[in-house]
């Protein structure tokens, strides 16, 4: 009995949203690299406030648990604090790749990294080691998954090539700036 192939490609659905889709599945490394100032000072506040949020009811509402009860939730609520805080700056970096919240800088940056991978002749979205059928799966599993993020934080670790955009516009991009730097170079011997 044959098998048939398995399919490797599902294309995804488009959330409609204000703002342009950059990448409905981005990688760890590019939410990280593309946040702004302002997402890591929301981190950073959210952060903060498991525990001055704790100390604030320390002070005005006293536990009484005795030596060493409120250092040990303090640390508790700074390790929940650090988690809680990495997330949420995660999850605003991320919307902006989905393109639920204004994104034109990251539009910018995105586009002249994939024309400068299209001129170096690189992939544009990095090579992997897994086979088609499983990047095809991972990228199932984590595609709009910062939407998520509250209840199960899924990161997106595997480089793949299936991220609900068409990829022409950084060809064609690439090829307008080739040409415009052949004619520069032309008209300026």
């Amino acid at each position: 009995m044959a098998t048939t192939p398995q399919q490797t490609y599902i294309p995804s659905k488009v959330v409609k949203s204000e703002y342009p889709l950059i990448d409905n599945d981005p990688h760890f490394k590019r939410v990280v690299g593309y946040a702004r100032t302002s997402d890591y000072i929301h981190g950073a506040v959210a952060t903060a406030a498991g525990p001055g949020l704790l100390w604030t009811m320390e002070k005005f509402a006293p536990s009484h648990v005795g030596r060493g009860g409120f250092a040990r939730a303090m640390r508790l609520a700074g390790v929940i604090g650090v988690f809680g805080g990495f997330l949420y700056f995660y999850q605003r970096s991320c919307l902006r790749f989905y393109g639920m919240s204004e994104n034109s800088r990251e539009v910018e940056m995105d586009m002249r990294e994939m024309v400068d991978k299209v001129k170096a002749g690189q992939p544009l979205y990095g090579e992997s080691k897994l086979t088609p059928h499983m990047q095809g799966v991972a990228a199932r599993q984590s595609r709009y998954s910062a939407l998520f993020t509250a209840v199960l934080p899924w990161f997106n670790f595997v480089n793949h090539n299936q991220h609900g955009v068409d990829t022409a516009k950084y060809y064609q991009r690439a090829e307008q700036e080739l040409e415009a730097e052949r004619l520069g170079k032309t008209v300026s011997s």
